[in-house]
């Protein structure tokens, strides 16, 4: 799937290039024998007006284009014909001879055309046509270079397109597939995420079935003597529930669309007042909390997730300090980042499961995480919470020693 996905956006990019680039060339090309065209024109114009004063024994001013000047105006000739287009007179500093003025006529005369393009000996001739009473005049100016100027422009542009396309085409395979690969990370978080959900909905499922079968096997029965299967679905229940808000949760979090009321406020109270509630949990687990609070802190944020990201920070770090911990808590401001550090003593975690801490239904050790109802995704949640408040979340732990979740916000 990704892989036509990848060759599908490889052959819009190429075509999409491709069309460009012949719409810029042909162009460009267009625009050049146009001016080469209007060049060539006013050359001749030049000729034929060298001729005439010549004719007229007067010398002729010096010409603007391309640094001609009556002492040097090659390389061109003019030719007299009668009505007939019998050669009169001929005159050129080119060492042409008879025979070549003949072919040009019998070119000319038989195109009809007052202006036009020749070829003879290989070397292509401009030529103006003047006619008047007595015959006709004939102009002609060498223009191979001119030409060639326009010929070479299309084989480069033929060789650099070519070549373009080729590098372009390496270019674009190598953006696609890092186009793609965060797609494809997406892709397969989203199937693990699925999977994950699913096998966390299936546990409490099945016991709510299993008990809800146990009780219709006993349909005579009085319900207090099958509470315990009652309190077992209940139980399960409030798990589903717990699971199906944090995954809306996550979902509105995702959400780019979502609007987040973002105002300034007393960030130091706010984690006083998480600290306070929490206090129960922290004397019932029997952990020891020394918090660091620097007074009147503000910032410019969401204060209920703030509240919430330092909930699930702190309650991380109840459930995983060892009997007797010791928790810290730090809120400190430096410069113009606010910095919050929540350190708890306990196992620690491995240097494997760091990166992927902040991973959706990822446990660092499954079997604690369910004995204290956790599924993975606390610290996803928290993760979230702080991007949005475009902020950093880190963590660092020395196994069986300590570990630290830091969170800056600029």
């Amino acid at each position: 799937m990704f892989t036509k996905l990848r060759n599908r956006l490889l052959i819009i990019n190429m075509a999409t290039i491709l069309f460009i680039m012949i719409v810029a060339f042909v162009s460009i090309y267009f625009i050049t024998c146009q001016k080469v065209e209007s060049d060539i024109d006013i050359n001749l114009e030049i000729v034929s007006d060298y001729y005439h004063k010549k004719e007229k024994q007067s010398p002729p001013k010096d010409s603007q284009s391309k640094g001609y000047t009556k002492d040097e105006l090659l390389p061109c000739f003019a030719l007299r014909t009668d009505l007939q287009w019998n050669i009169l007179s001929t005159e050129s500093k080119l060492d042409l001879d008879h025979t070549f003025f003949e072919l040009v006529v019998d070119d000319i005369s038989s195109t009809n055309s007052l202006h036009g393009r020749l070829k003879l000996d290989d070397i292509n001739w401009a030529y103006k046509v003047e006619q008047n009473s007595s015959g006709y005049s004939i102009y002609a100016l060498d223009v191979t270079s001119e030409l060639k100027v326009v010929n070479n422009l299309l084989y480069a542009f033929v060789i650099v397109g070519i070549i373009m396309l080729i590098l372009i085409f390496f270019l674009t395979k190598l953006l696609a597939n890092r186009y793609i690969k965060p797609v494809k990370e997406a892709f397969e978080k989203q199937k693990q995420f699925i999977s994950d959900a699913s096998h966390e909905l299936k546990t409490p499922l099945s016991v709510i079935h299993t008990n809800t079968d146990v009780l219709l096997s006993n349909k005579e029965d009085l319900i207090v003597n099958q509470l315990k299967w009652v309190e077992h679905i209940k139980t399960e229940t409030e798990r589903m529930k717990l699971l199906t808000n944090d995954l809306l949760y996550l979902a509105e979090m995702d959400d780019k669309h979502t609007d987040i009321i973002f105002a300034p406020f007393n960030i130091s109270h706010a984690v006083e007042s998480v600290i306070l509630t929490m206090e129960g949990v922290i004397y019932e687990k029997q952990v020891n909390l020394d918090y660091q609070i620097e007074p009147n802190i503000t910032t410019t944020g969401n204060v209920e997730q703030m509240k919430q990201l330092v909930m699930i920070l702190l309650d991380n770090a109840i459930k995983y300090t060892n009997t007797q911990g010791l928790i810290t808590l730090e809120l400190r401001k430096r410069h113009n980042e606010v910095i919050l550090e929540i350190t708890n003593t306990g196992t620690g975690i491995s240097k494997e499961h760091l990166e992927k801490i902040f991973d959706r239904f990822y446990r660092n050790d499954p079997s604690r995480s369910r004995k204290y109802g956790g599924y993975g995704l606390g610290l996803s949640i928290a993760k979230s919470i702080v991007e949005k408040h475009k902020g950093k979340i880190s963590v660092k732990s020395n196994p069986n020693e300590m570990t630290t979740f830091t969170v800056r916000f600029g």
